[in-house]
């Protein structure tokens, strides 16, 4: 429970952190939160000691809606969040992740985040009805904070993990990074 209570105390530093979890709120996104390069990239900024953000090439919202898992319903609500802020909003209906993964049906959020390439990455918070910070954190948040990259179990394609490693050139961003070996 600690790394959760310190995940939540470095991502209220973050400058636009409540607003952006409002905006999620605000769409009420079954189970809607920001997860993803969002969080993690910025507790690896913090981490490394770095004075500004390294940026994002996408801001990922994810949400689980099997009533509704048009492709179409998620442009309207990156849309929707465009017209507040103009980040490059990448919303996700992990309902039909599976439909893509050739997987079978995932049955949550958290599930769906088993599949994710990697564990640290596998990360999502979201404002309560009350304003508490709620995580999502199915691989938990050692890999993030111990600075970790590892190949979540159910990511099977390690080319595609290692690829993704060399083309975001995270070991060059943040040196303090290691690769778990499998």
């Amino acid at each position: 429970m600690l790394l959760y209570q310190k995940l939540i105390r470095i991502m209220s530093i973050h400058p636009n952190f409540i607003r952006d979890l409002s905006l999620i709120r605000e769409l009420q996104l079954p189970h809607g939160c920001i997860a993803a390069g969002y969080i993690r990239n910025f507790v690896w900024d913090y981490l490394h000691s770095y004075s500004s953000q390294t940026p994002l090439n996408d801001v990922d919202v994810v949400y689980f809606d099997p009533t509704e898992i048009s492709e179409e319903k998620e442009k309207i609500y990156e849309k929707a969040l465009k017209k507040h802020v103009p980040y490059p909003w990448s919303v996700k209906n992990q309902a039909r992740m599976h439909l893509r993964n050739q997987e079978s049906r995932y049955i949550s959020v958290a599930d769906a985040m088993k599949r994710w390439p990697e564990t640290a990455t596998a990360v999502g918070m979201s404002l309560g009805q009350h304003g508490e910070f709620e995580v999502i954190a199915p691989y938990g948040l050692d890999d993030l904070f111990d600075l970790v990259i590892r190949r979540s179990r159910y990511f099977k394609d390690a080319e595609y993990f290692a690829a993704r490693i060399r083309d975001k050139k995270w070991l060059e961003t943040w040196p303090k990074l290691s690769v778990a070996k499998d």
